[in-house]
Formats: C-alpha cells, sequence, structure tokens
C-alpha cells in the first residue's frame, strides 16, 4: 500500500466566515457556504485517511524571535480553536482534534531526504483560523487526523512562491512513497487579497484575486510563481497567504505527472467580502485527468 492524493483544495479561513457571517452581503455569504459546502460533500464521497493542510501562522505559537519558512506538526492531537477566547470569537466550539503523528513524522523525514528543512512541531500547538475556520466547515462532526503544515506568510523574508511550489511537488513525492496513510486529502488555505491590522483594512483588491483565481483555474500556476513580495504586498499584507494555495499547486501538478495545464482547479466560490475584510474563495483541483475545464464550469467567479 502506498499513499495518493485523492482531493485537494484551496481556500480562504477569514474568521469572519465563522464569527460574524451575518455583517457579509446574504447573497455573497450564501454563495461562498454553498462553495464550503460542495467540498464537504467532496471530502465525504472520497473518504480520505488523512488530511494534511497547509496554513499561515497567525503569531498563535510562533513569533518574530521563532519563524520557521515551514513547520509540520507531528503530534497525536491538536487544540481547535487554539483557547476558550479564540473559540468565542470564531464561534467554533472548542475541542481536542486528532492529529496524524506518523503521517507528520514521515512527511517531515522525507521532506528533509528531498533537502527541504522544515521545523517539526510535536506537540503544544493550538489551531487559529488558518486551520479551525476550514476544518468546521469542512470537516464538522466527522474529524479526519490531520497532518498541519505551517508557512511562513506573515513576516519577511518569506518563502519565494517557487520554493512553495517545489515544496508542494516535493510532498506529494513523500506522500506517494509513504504506506502510513493510502487516501490523502490535501488542503491550502488563507487570502486572497486583505490587509491585516492595517488602515486599509476591508479593502479588497479584485484584480489580484481574478489574477490568482484564473491562474489555479486555467492550470498555469506557473504564471504567478515569479511574483515579488512588493508586488504581493499591493494587494495586502495578507495576500502573502497565496503562499499556501501554490504549495497544494505544486503537490497537484506532481500528483498529475507534472503535465502542463493538467493542475487545474475549479473555483467553487468567489465574492469580495469587506465584511469579513477578504477576498473570498473555495476552490477544489480537478484530479480526474480530463484537463482545464471551460470558463462554463468555472461558475465560482461571478
Amino acid at each position: 500500500m502506498t499513499g495518493s492524493i485523492v482531493a485537494a483544495a484551496c481556500m480562504s479561513h477569514s474568521p469572519g466566515i465563522t464569527g460574524f457571517p451575518e455583517r457579509a452581503d446574504p447573497v455573497a455569504a450564501r454563495h461562498v457556504m454553498e462553495g464550503f459546502g460542495r467540498l464537504a460533500a467532496t471530502m465525504a464521497s472520497v473518504g480520505p485517511d488523512a488530511i494534511v493542510m497547509v496554513s499561515a501562522e497567525h503569531f498563535t505559537n510562533f513569533f518574530i524571535d521563532n519563524l520557521p519558512p515551514f513547520a509540520i506538526g507531528t503530534a497525536s492531537g491538536y487544540e481547535l480553536p487554539a483557547s476558550a477566547a479564540f473559540a468565542s470569537f470564531l464561534k467554533i466550539p472548542q475541542r481536542r482534534y486528532p492529529g496524524h503523528e506518523a503521517l507528520g513524522r514521515t512527511l517531515h523525514a522525507g521532506l528533509i531526504a528531498s533537502e527541504f528543512d522544515p521545523a517539526l512541531v510535536a506537540g503544544g500547538y493550538g489551531f487559529d483560523e488558518g486551520f479551525a475556520v476550514p476544518l468546521a466547515l469542512v470537516v464538522g462532526d466527522r474529524p479526519v487526523p490531520v497532518v498541519p503544515v505551517v508557512v511562513n506568510t506573515v513576516y519577511p523574508p518569506y518563502p519565494s512562491l517557487r520554493r512553495c511550489y517545489a515544496f508542494g511537488s516535493a510532498l506529494a513525492g513523500v506522500l506517494a512513497a509513504q504506506d502510513v496513510a493510502e487516501r490523502v486529502m490535501v488542503l491550502g488555505t488563507g487570502g486572497l487579497s486583505h490587509w491585516v491590522g492595517l488602515p486599509r483594512a476591508g479593502e479588497i483588491d479584485e484584480v489580484f484575486d481574478r489574477e490568482v483565481l484564473d491562474a489555479f483555474a486555467s492550470g498555469q500556476v506557473e504564471r504567478i510563481l515569479d511574483m515579488g513580495d512588493d508586488e504581493i504586498d499591493r494587494s495586502g499584507n495578507g495576500a502573502h497567504e497565496v503562499r499556501a494555495w501554490v504549495m497544494v499547486a505544486g503537490a497537484v501538478s506532481a500528483a498529475l505527472g507534472g503535465s502542463p495545464g493538467r493542475a487545474a482547479f475549479s473555483v467553487l466560490a468567489y465574492e469580495p467580502v469587506p465584511a469579513w475584510l477578504t477576498g473570498t474563495c473555495v476552490l477544489e483541483a480537478r484530479l480526474d485527468l480530463d484537463g482545464p475545464r471551460g470558463p462554463e464550469e468555472q461558475r465560482g467567479i461571478a
């Protein structure tokens, strides 16, 4: 038995999605929740043994005095959300969420062998909105053991988009070679455009958002891999979370043999939601090898 990626997706993780949904335009909120619902249905239908989940760290566990470019969790469980106060803010009941210790350690060792150097997080890690919001909406009350993969998107220097893509490709290789989890779902969370804790909070850069979405929907993520930090900054400090998406795209592309255009994503929802401070998205990777979908199937891009 060896592992395979049976499903993959990228999505936003704004605290407002669960914490204050009523502040958003009702039509936009419904569209976003429909996208998450479709993704939850996919997860239920494929029945993964484990979830590898890539997200940012919002100074809930790490800080600028100890902020690795990449980290992998190897604990048997995680607090979701990280604290009672966080649970109240996100309106997500706090619980102990199961980890997949064996897969986490396998990924950590395999990625080091692939010449990456992720930090190892063996315990004491709590989930902020980057993990808590998507898991609550996609997994719900059917916990699937998770391996958290953290990428630094909050404080420079950041790993480049190309480095993130290569990390995702290496991740797929390790998943394909391991024998501790046969069916794996890979999720990337964050973004898109938003400003965190800055005067421009609430603004959304739809041009940036649609450029990224089009690159993913067309299976041409390489179009955005040379974006520099200054360019991403123009769409908000939170826009750097696109690195998590790029890591998932690298994993999907490698799982599909690296064929150009094959790693296409369906946009299940996109809404610029100022009340949630974020260009809010839900995307699902296409793993059926049929190539990119036509515009009529990318209905999430309004």
